[in-house]
């Protein structure tokens, strides 16, 4: 069984910053893809960034907003900087095994102007 689990989401006010991770149960490494989503209300689950072959981030995210994965913490970070009061929604990581995807439960992020 693959768990995900978030932390790190909160309250923030525009400009600050927040670090999201994303703890897996098994090898971050042996995931085919990893992501973070975004969901806030109203609005269809989006997609903020992502590992596979490469790197990708959502334009609306794009220098300020980097992810990476620790291997010895079996980990995924979302560090996320000048945050803006759009950005504030709930945040989930995904990571694909063997072609089935496996979510986390989300944590909010809520930015203040």
């Amino acid at each position: 069984q693959v768990q995900l689990v978030e932390s790190g989401g909160g309250s923030v006010q525009a400009g600050g910053s927040l670090r999201l991770a994303c703890a897996a149960s098994r090898s971050i490494f042996s995931f085919s893809s990893l992501g973070w989503y975004r969901q806030a209300p109203g609005n269809q689950r989006e997609l903020v960034a992502l590992i596979a072959s490469g790197i990708n981030y959502a334009d609306s995210v794009k220098g300020r907003f980097t992810i990476s994965r620790d291997g010895a913490e079996n980990t995924m970070y979302l560090q996320m900087n000048s945050l803006k009061s759009e950005d504030t929604a709930v945040y989930y990581c995904r990571g694909r095994v063997n072609s089935v995807d496996y979510w986390g439960q989300g944590t909010q992020v809520t930015v203040s102007s």
